[in-house]
């Protein structure tokens, strides 16, 4: 199966929000969509992404576009993860196997001091009102990420 990439349709695959609800891409059908797949809560880089999507949260509010981060933490994690960093932008969780990470192709074998696991690889999807992926940001740095992504969201 090949990972969808920019002009295709944004996988419409539903995942659980901290609250016990669903959220999945059609939720958010006529408006723009950023979604930022991150490995691990209270981890480093992905606690300084979450941070720095929810400080500019107003920003992407003001320009119509719905923020929404996701990894494979369950529902009680991310509550935590969200009180304990003040966190603004809101989570799902994609723990069902062959969820949205799956259908992605971000949810991958990866390899770190010889050891080989699975794990999520720190992806941002742009997605137009349309449902179509506008841009995609693979293997993402932090540092400034938040940034770009509001100025490509600005400018769809």
């Amino acid at each position: 199966m090949s990972k969808p990439g920019v002009g295709d349709t944004f996988p419409d695959i539903a995942m659980e929000t901290p609250d016990g609800g669903s959220v999945k891409a059609s939720d958010f059908a006529g408006k723009k969509l950023v979604v930022f797949f991150y490995p691990k809560d209270n981890t480093p880089g992905c606690t300084t992404e979450n941070i720095d999507f929810s400080a500019l949260k107003g920003e992407f509010d003001a320009a119509g576009v719905a923020l929404l981060g996701v990894s494979k933490d369950s529902a009680k994690k991310h509550q935590n993860f969200i009180a304990k960093h003040d966190l603004k932008a809101p989570l799902a969780t994609d723990a069902e196997e062959n969820g949205l990470s799956d259908a992605l192709g971000i949810w991958t074998e990866k390899k770190n001091y010889g050891r080989t696991y699975m794990g999520m690889v720190r992806t941002t999807y742009l997605i137009g009102p349309d449902g179509k992926i506008a841009q995609v940001w693979d293997k993402v740095k932090v540092k400034g990420h938040a940034q770009a992504v509001l100025e490509a969201a600005k400018a769809l």
